[in-house]
């Protein structure tokens, strides 16, 4: 690595307020610590704002201004794959955005770099999936956000119709299937439910606030301990 990309990689390796030790910095870049030091040291001395000490730990101070990111031929695959992948399998308004990212990664990268983007050979096929669950996703994905209490009819597995008030927490995608976890009113537990048996989607018309017990993060260590119910 040369020593410019280097210094480079360290100001990034300090974005974000976050103190990093000069043995972090050296393992990440494969380099001694004394190098990190020297680095250090001049990039200090050019003005960049690192704040810190050897055997402690550096970070940058908030408000510099960092120039625009430069994406390593990994980083550049890992990102058309994963739009191409949203705009196969998201909802319409994430199809939409995954492709107004790509446009924007690659106005910014140099001209070999886009032609890596177009000779990535990751495809996905179009419209995976209806147009119904499109709408759906973008629907679940905003009431995620902004709390909202769903009211939907769902037909379980054997054909069983309920209708549930559900608290939506988060969508996961199963690679043929997306499913919402919420916490579900009726039950008084959480409960997994597959878009593609949702029958219609109405908002309930109030919010919720978060809380102990029934968050995501409750929902992981209940998953953990005793598997997904619907």
């Amino acid at each position: 690595m040369r020593r410019a990309d280097r210094l480079f990689q360290i100001v990034q390796q300090l974005r974000g307020g976050r103190l990093v030790t000069a043995r972090i910095l050296g393992e990440r870049l494969e380099v001694s610590e004394r190098t990190i030091y020297r680095d250090i040291a001049d990039l200090q001395s050019s003005g960049v704002p690192i704040d810190g000490e050897a055997g402690v730990g550096y970070l940058l101070r908030e408000g510099f201004d960092l120039p625009p990111l430069m994406f390593t031929r990994d980083e550049i695959v890992a990102l058309v794959a994963g739009a191409r992948m949203v705009r196969a399998f998201g909802g319409a308004t994430m199809a939409r955005a995954a492709e107004e990212a790509l446009i924007k990664i690659s106005a910014v990268l140099p001209d070999a770099e886009k032609a890596r983007v177009a000779r990535t050979e990751i495809h996905m096929p179009d419209w995976v999936i209806s147009e119904d669950a499109r709408i759906a996703l973008d629907r679940l994905e905003r009431a995620i956000e902004t709390r909202n209490v769903l009211n939907f009819a769902y037909s379980d597995e054997a054909g069983r119709g309920t209708e549930r008030d559900v608290r939506p927490l988060g969508l996961w995608f199963w690679g043929k299937v997306w499913t919402l976890v919420a916490w579900c009113e009726m039950r008084e537990n959480f409960r997994a439910f597959r878009i593609d048996r949702i029958v219609e989607i109405r908002d309930a018309g109030r919010k919720f606030k978060p809380e102990r017990g029934k968050q995501l993060a409750d929902f992981y260590r209940d998953f953990e301990t005793r598997g997904l119910r619907r």
